[in-house]
Parts: C-alpha cells; sequence; structure tokens
C-alpha cells in the first residue's frame, strides 16, 4: 500500500506541483490535504502553465482520481474558476475524477473582509497573508462557526448556519471595525448558486481513500505552503492558519499511522519566501536580485516578488526531523548555474553562540546570522540533462553534499518547469 506525503520543507514555493505532476504519472489517487486558495501550485506541460490553487496537481493525468480533503478551506468562486479553466483548456474529462469531501469548510465573503480588516488593524505587525480569508476561515473552524461543504448539500441547513454566523460577523464589524454589515440575501443566493454546481462533487471521501488503500493502489497526499508555515512548527506568529508538516497531512485526509508511507521532502536549490517573518539566508543585494529574475520568484498566488537566498540547511535538516522524510527532491538547480560560488548555511550565529538548532524565541530570529559552507558552482546551462551523471561534477558535488547533510536521499532533481525537466535517482512508486 504505498503512500506518498508531499510536503515543502521552507515557506512554501518549493516546487510541489510540479513533482506532484510528475510522480503522479505513477498514481492512482492524489488528495490535497490542507489549505485553500492561498496555495498556487504550478504545472508545465509541453510549454503550457497550469496553476492549481485548489484542485490536486495530479489532475492533468488521465484516470487518476483527485481529491480535495477534509482539512481544506474552500471558497467557491475559486474552485469554479479552476473547473471552468480546465474546461476552457480541453480537460472537460477530468472533472469526472474530481471530488470534494464533504468535511471540507467554506471560505465566505465576510472570511475575505476579515482577513483584510485583520491585517489592516495590525499596521507595522502584518503577516503578509494573501489576503484571501483562509486564516479566518481556520479560526471560525476551531471556533466552531465554520459552514462545511456538505451543508450545500441542504440549503436550509446551510441557510440556518449562515444567518447565525453572519449575525455575529456582522457585530464585529460595526462594533470593531465601523464596517457597513454584509447582505444575508446577497451571499445566500451567491451560493446557492455554487450549490447548484458543486453539488455533483461533494462526497464522503474517506471510502474512497479507504478502498484505494485495501486495493494496493499509489497514493499522493499533496501537501501546501512549507514546514516553516506550519502552526505549530512554523516560525510563528508569520504562518499559514493550518498543518502543512506530514504529520498535519495524515490528518488532513482522515488517515493515522500506517505503514509503507513515505514521507517525501520538495526543496529548493536555494531558498525563498513570501511575506513577513524571519529569514536568516535572505540575500539583499544583486544576488537576491538575480536569483528570484532567473527562477521566477513571483507568487503564483498573490504576484508578489519572494525574497530569496541560499539554501538554509538548518532549516533544510529541521524540516528533515520535522516530517520524518525519507527522501528529498531538489528543484530549480538549473537556477543556480552561472555562479562561480554557491553558499550553503549549515549553522546560525546567535549572539556568541554557534548552533545548529532553529530558534523558537522570535528575538533569536531577529538576530540569527547564517554561518555558510563555500562550494564550487557551474557556468554551464544542466537545463536539459536527463541523467545524473550527465552533470557537471561540481552539481554533483552540490547534491551529494546536501544528501550527506541532512542523511536521506535525494532522490529526484528538477533542472526546469516542464515535466520532462526532472532526473530521478530513486523512484517514489
Amino acid at each position: 500500500m504505498p503512500l506518498a506525503i508531499i510536503s515543502g520543507t521552507h515557506w512554501g514555493d518549493e516546487g510541489k506541483g510540479k513533482i506532484v505532476d510528475f510522480i503522479s504519472q505513477k498514481a492512482n489517487l492524489v488528495i490535497r490535504a490542507q489549505g485553500g486558495s492561498n496555495a498556487g501550485h504550478t504545472v508545465v506541460v509541453d510549454g503550457k502553465k497550469y496553476v492549481f490553487h485548489l484542485i490536486p496537481s495530479g489532475i492533468l493525468h488521465p484516470s487518476i482520481k483527485c481529491i480535495l480533503g477534509d482539512s481544506m478551506v474552500i471558497d467557491p468562486a475559486d474552485l469554479l474558476q479552476e473547473i471552468q479553466f480546465l474546461r476552457d483548456n480541453g480537460w472537460e474529462e477530468s472533472l469526472q475524477r474530481l471530488l470534494i469531501s464533504q468535511k471540507a469548510h467554506l471560505v465566505m465573503p465576510y472570511h475575505r473582509l476579515f482577513d483584510q480588516l485583520q491585517e489592516s488593524f495590525r499596521q507595522s505587525s502584518r503577516i503578509g497573508t494573501t489576503g484571501r480569508g483562509i486564516g479566518p476561515a481556520y479560526a471560525d473552524k476551531v471556533a466552531r462557526w465554520g459552514i462545511r461543504t456538505v451543508d450545500l448539500l441542504n440549503l436550509d441547513t446551510f441557510k440556518e448556519k449562515l444567518q447565525l454566523a453572519l449575525n455575529y460577523k456582522n457585530a464585529i464589524l460595526k462594533k470593531v471595525f465601523q464596517y457597513p454589515p454584509l447582505s444575508f440575501e446577497e451571499i445566500y443566493s451567491q451560493y446557492q448558486d455554487y450549490a447548484n454546481q458543486l453539488k455533483p462533487y461533494i462526497i464522503n471521501t474517506l471510502p474512497v481513500i479507504h478502498d484505494a488503500l485495501a486495493s494496493h493502489q499509489n497514493l499522493i497526499i499533496e501537501g501546501a505552503q512549507g514546514t516553516m508555515l506550519d502552526l505549530d512548527h512554523g516560525t510563528y506568529p508569520y504562518v499559514t492558519s493550518s498543518h502543512p508538516v506530514a504529520a498535519g497531512s495524515l490528518l488532513g485526509v482522515g488517515l493515522g499511522p500506517i505503514s509503507a508511507i513515505q514521507s517525501v521532502g520538495i526543496c529548493k536549490a536555494y531558498t525563498s519566501r513570501v511575506g513577513e517573518g524571519p529569514f536568516p539566508t535572505e540575500c539583499l543585494d544583486d544576488i537576491g536580485k538575480t536569483l528570484r529574475e532567473r527562477g521566477g520568484e513571483y507568487g503564483s498566488t498573490t504576484g508578489r516578488p519572494r525574497r530569496c537566498g541560499w539554501l538554509d540547511g538548518v532549516v533544510l535538516k529541521y524540516a528533515v526531523q520535522t516530517n520524518s522524510l525519507t527522501s528529498l527532491v531538489i528543484t530549480k538547480l538549473d537556477v543556480l548555474g552561472g555562479f562561480s560560488k554557491i553558499y550553503f548555511c549549515s549553522h546560525y550565529r546567535i549572539g556568541n553562540q554557534v548552533t545548529s538548532e532553529l530558534p523558537i524565541n522570535p528575538f533569536d530570529w531577529k538576530i540569527a546570522q547564517p554561518v555558510y559552507q563555500e562550494l564550487e558552482g557551474w557556468e554551464s546551462d544542466i537545463s536539459k540533462i536527463q541523467f545524473y551523471q550527465d552533470l557537471p561534477q561540481t552539481t554533483r558535488n552540490y547534491i551529494e553534499f546536501i544528501e550527506d547533510f541532512i542523511e536521506i536521499p535525494i532522490a529526484i532533481i528538477s533542472v526546469g518547469q516542464d515535466r520532462n525537466s526532472t532526473i530521478v535517482r530513486k523512484e517514489i512508486f
């Protein structure tokens, strides 16, 4: 019963979409575990770019079922836009394989509004959210104000829950933010329409998942965001509102600890992050700009330029431990071509102490300075190379240095955006 969990090792944007699409060639079922349309997973097939915010990245392979999992928060407008995009691009057939968990929560218009108002309220202490209502939707889930996709199957239930929640939200809007109330009639009418369009996809997905496991099919759980954005294990408070770590992915699809799990981490050959928060290896000079331009480091969800720097090995080793990684995938290795020297952060200097441990104290994060190992770079373009042994020796030295540092194998190397620009050293399935 092969099961692969795909997790980002840093602050998201590691290339999970491409890798899920690539290994989906041997999969039967792909499940998005958590998050919402704050994710932006990019897949390039035959030169055409597809960006999925909600739909699992395996959708472009025939016969693969794709599930939006229990712990997701789904904005119906965004989802229907993606569905229409697939139709417009000749993927109508794929929609017959798309399933939505009845347990997933809905992102409501007031969630987007509260996301923006709360960020504004923070002023200089802003988190740097995408503004898509993800945090407020999860907050309502925990506070038990949430509305789930199953409620779209019974509009009387939906109506009752919406009225209660909206009365509460409007009271806060008025008393805290001096903001005019939202219209019940407008929201209800809008979600009536969403319900009619989405009903065919909404089912109890747990039997589908367990049937696939029982019949020894290949399953992929596709995480969103990254380890350092995990609500518990990331750089709090500059985190997302869910659990992108591997254990969170299992919880997010309705599974507990089971055997035959492959925990696969996705890591760029360098490091990037979007939004506010600590980033010890960030390069504020021409190196950072070069990495951003070469790597196309602009958020696929927001369009915001990503902060870029050398690979942070302290974070990477932490991610190996936190996700119990069994193998690693390195993406965007081609971006480093042309650098005569490459730097790898092996430790932090915090005050007078050199440590390999990740800080927890926010003050320590602020003063943490990277301790670098210097490696030889390579001048050649590696984007067309298909076999590991054909990579320049210095490129292989970099890969093997990382491998020795984290003490797990590097299974796959990506040297370009396209599905075929991928070097396999160890099969996932």
